[in-house]
């Protein structure tokens, strides 16, 4: 299914590619940096423990006032008017840390992320948007999200509270030197270094998206680390460059093909003239354990 939001650096394009490299036989599943929650949305929900987590407190009670309160959060924005004035009151009263009902706030930053540019819920958009539309999407989400634990937490203490040797977190976290482009900016390159250090001394899984550059690259160039480059398009790039592909990396801690090889060895009981590297997806990997 797909979120109920748009969202700067979202993995839309890039789900497909990242559900199939998930491991096999977790038992927890953490998103450490949730945003539009893309991937979660995708992932079919299993009996395995769920989290979203993300430090932005305006998104994360928005997702909770999705979960447990959808009907008021669409009657708060029912009357919702795609207008430069609206939108920017709206932006000056969360600025302004103003005392608000956790749905009216909510209401205002889904307004803010629907109506601005790129949703970058700074600049007003001057598109036309059907606010209505998005009603049904609440519905699904809401259903979605009934099972799923919402935190608001920095991406270490969160990794530290949760991992086990059955826990597995998936991490898109602001892309390196892209602070820019995120409200509050606030990740810079301590806080990259941070989450490395959480994540490659884990107990359990986590698998990480990120912009290919050579930083990343050196950061986690470890022994018994993955480092895969794919690529995706560029949703903003697609208005004046038509299928501009932007390079990425999807880095581990295991074999992301193992759940690919799996289904290739069911594949091969039924026809043992099936070659398995039809089935799998190409992988570049880096380092092998």
């Amino acid at each position: 299914m797909n979120s109920f939001m748009s969202w700067i650096g979202g993995k839309k394009a890039l789900r497909d590619e990242i559900l199939v490299r998930f491991p096999l036989g977790y038992k927890r599943y953490i998103e450490v940096f949730g945003g539009g929650g893309w991937v979660l949305f995708h992932k079919p929900p299993g009996r395995d423990f769920e989290v979203y987590n993300d430090f932005n407190a305006n998104l994360t009670n928005l997702y909770r006032c999705v979960r447990d309160s959808p009907e008021q959060l669409i009657d708060e924005l029912t009357y919702t008017l795609n207008s430069r004035l609206d939108f920017e009151y709206m932006k000056h009263m969360l600025h302004s840390k103003a005392v608000l009902p956790d749905i009216r706030r909510a209401a205002y930053y889904y307004a803010l992320i629907r109506y601005s540019y790129a949703s970058s819920v700074d600049s007003f958009g001057s598109q036309p948007h059907s606010m209505w539309r998005n009603f049904p999407l609440i519905h699904a989400a809401s259903k979605r999200l009934q099972n799923v634990v919402i935190e608001n937490k920095d991406c270490v203490k969160l990794i530290g509270q949760y991992d086990r040797p059955e826990s597995f977190f998936y991490c898109d976290p602001p892309y390196y030197e892209t602070e820019g482009y995120y409200e509050g900016g606030g990740f810079g390159r301590d806080d990259h270094a941070r989450l490395a250090e959480a994540l490659v001394s884990m107990q359990g899984k986590f698998l990480l998206s990120y912009n290919d550059c050579p930083e990343i690259r050196q950061l986690y160039d470890l022994p018994g680390i993955y480092i895969e480059g794919t690529t995706r398009l560029s949703n903003i790039a697609q208005r004046y460059d038509a299928g501009c592909q932007y390079p990425e990396l999807l880095i581990s801690n295991y074999d992301t093909t193992e759940r690919a090889r799996s289904v290739a060895q069911l594949t091969l009981f039924d026809d043992p003239d099936t070659d398995p590297t039809t089935i799998l997806n190409e992988r570049i990997l880096y380092h092998e354990k």
